[in-house]
């Protein structure tokens, strides 16, 4: 496929960076040649340098027979221009923009070809204000994923010694659950090393562990993993951006919510725009504050403002003077390692919760969604099974027949509005929705495949 690119940003250079790696033909374009440079000197691609919404400098990236346009740049109007363009000048055929400002986004009529012609918006601040409130919802949570509409989700959950499974093998889950509830396990990581699962894989303490069960189940599912705190009551968030305003105004209906910022007088902004949640002007690595705010009785701390190093040493201060789970904001790819070895509970990346909203729309196959996970080396998909049993290489075989590439399990199955667990002799229909964990991203390309009926199917 060849992808246009617009914008050489920490989003775009991630996107960049997984796609340029599955076999595209990929073009970045920005103003900033030393970026561009940067990224040609690691990754196999071609550059432009321009202003990306002018026609000379899309037809010089090679808009006239591109796939794909995707306006990632800081500028909310460059990337809907550029779409404009891209549309009416070389009738490129899907275009995704970048679009921030709520402005913009309470207007959904704004877009679509007869508008503004923009196949599908990305909105980093909001994907990750509703990545944080996931990891609210399930405290002991490492990662929280949604599919078939929020009815089942993937969750991620550290396990240690005192969880009940710890120490027994897989097969033994189910009996210790009630006969109404199921679950499957779908990876699990040891040493940040993936093994995969089976009935008589062995539970360690420490283990990362991934599971699917139905939207209503996890909270049962998490308990036999791990022991599960206490619901968060009284949340704290440091930054009062675009993420730290969302996340305090979804939450401040079901949680005791304040928020500090900095500057004054956009503090008096932002309470205007609250009703429940209490702003504070100050320093969110200041200790004096913190502990006059009780720091101590805080459940959840998110550190999300717009300075990594600010993030981290608020969460180590907040974490050192008694705060339960500290979340940090971490834009810079090489920070994140050095987070999780710290007492920081959960390192969030914009740039891979959102690419996964990117590669949706990139694969081959009918991929409604995809998760990008482990810091781009694996993938937690939903694909729909189309054809019959002659044209589909899954409609119309069990589990334990269809042949998965190395390293890649199905989870489970959504089918209208059951959710069912990947058992090994479930039968797949046409329509269903398959949850796959595919450990090695190598092999997507025999994932897309494996969803493509064949040239006879109509």
């Amino acid at each position: 496929m060849k992808i246009i690119i617009l914008g050489a940003g920490q989003v775009g250079t991630s996107a960049a960076a997984s796609l340029s790696r599955e076999d595209n033909d990929i073009t970045v374009v920005d103003l900033d040649a030393m970026k561009l440079r940067e990224l040609q000197d690691r990754l196999d691609l071609r550059t432009v340098q321009g202003f990306g919404s002018y026609p000379s400098v899309l037809e010089r990236a090679g808009a006239q027979d591109a796939d794909l346009l995707v306006a990632l740049t800081n500028n909310d109007e460059t990337n809907m221009t550029a779409c404009q363009v891209a549309y009416a000048l070389y009738k490129t055929p899907k275009r995704i923009a970048r679009v921030r400002a709520r402005e913009y986004l309470d207007h959904p009529d704004l877009f679509g070809d007869q508008a503004v012609p923009i196949d599908v918006l990305i909105s980093p601040e909001q994907i990750v204000t509703e990545h944080i409130q996931r990891l609210i919802e399930y405290p002991g949570a490492l990662q929280v994923l949604d599919f078939a509409d929020g009815r089942v989700r993937m969750v991620a959950v550290r396990t240690y010694a005192d969880g009940p499974l710890v120490g027994h093998q897989l097969s033994e889950l189910r009996r210790h659950m009630p006969s109404d509830v199921d679950t499957r396990v779908a990876a699990v990581y040891r040493r940040d090393k993936p093994i995969i699962p089976e009935g008589d894989t062995v539970i360690e303490a420490g283990d990362e562990v991934f599971f699917i069960a139905a939207r209503n189940d996890i909270r049962t599912v998490m308990r036999e993993l791990r022991r599960l705190g206490e619901p968060a009551k009284r949340i704290v968030i440091a930054g009062g951006g675009n993420i730290g305003q969302a996340l305090a105004k979804a939450l401040e209906n079901r949680y005791y919510v304040k928020l500090i910022e900095r500057d004054r007088e956009h503090a008096r902004r932002i309470a205007e725009g609250l009703e429940k949640a209490i702003v504070l002007v100050g320093d969110c690595a200041d200790e004096d504050l913190l502990r006059e705010e009780n720091i101590d009785q805080t459940d959840v701390y998110c550190a999300l403002t717009n300075d990594d190093e600010a993030n981290i040493l608020s969460s180590l201060l907040g974490k050192r003077m008694g705060a339960g789970k500290v979340m940090t904001l971490i834009n810079r790819p090489a920070y994140v390692d050095l987070v999780e070895a710290s007492a920081i509970d959960i390192a969030i990346s914009p740039q891979q919760v959102t690419i996964g909203a990117l590669l949706t729309h990139v694969r081959r196959g009918d991929l409604v969604r995809v998760h990008s996970l482990r810091r781009g080396a694996a993938e937690a998909i939903e694909a729909v099974a189309h054809g019959d049993s002659r044209s589909s290489k899954v409609v119309g075989r069990t589990i334990q027949d269809i042949e998965l590439p190395p390293g890649t399990t199905i989870g489970g199955i959504v089918r209208g509005e059951q959710v069912l667990m990947a058992h090994h002799d479930l039968q797949v229909e046409a329509g269903d929705h398959l949850l796959l964990f595919v450990v090695d991203k190598r092999c997507i390309g025999d994932i897309e495949n494996l969803f493509q009926p064949s040239p006879t199917f109509l």
